[in-house]
């Protein structure tokens, strides 16, 4: 065999070598992206699962029902005369929460809504 063949060879057998790693080696990567992304996850979840378990300890003293129950629900013990402050702000802010946040689209076709809005205007 001639050293040209013989290079010819070795380069085909180096690419088909190459084209046979490349798709596990891809395959590798991309598992090992997404166990990082499992395991930033599941660490987020046990923190808010600590939190919600620390919450609901607190929950279990009478106190501190009663004390979310007048926070929250506005309760008064029987007697007490109940009262909420306005600040100047707070209508508007209220008014604002209260209205919806956009008008409803005009009845138009679905494709001319998709045109409008790729549309250059």
């Amino acid at each position: 065999m001639s050293g040209t063949r013989r290079a010819a060879l070795l380069a085909m057998v180096v690419c088909a070598l190459a084209l046979s790693i490349a798709v596990p080696l891809r395959t590798y990567l991309a598992q090992r992206e997404e166990l990082r992304e499992v395991t930033a996850s599941q660490e987020t979840l046990r923190a808010e699962v600590a939190e919600l378990e620390q919450r609901k300890q607190q929950l279990t003293d009478p106190a501190q029902v009663e004390a979310e129950a007048r926070r929250r629900l506005h309760y008064v013990r029987p007697g007490e005369t109940p009262y909420v402050v306005q600040l100047p702000g707070d209508a508007e802010r209220e008014l604002e929460q209260e209205r919806p946040a956009s008008e409803p689209a005009e009845d138009k076709a679905w494709y001319q809504q998709l045109w409008d809005s790729v549309a250059a205007k």
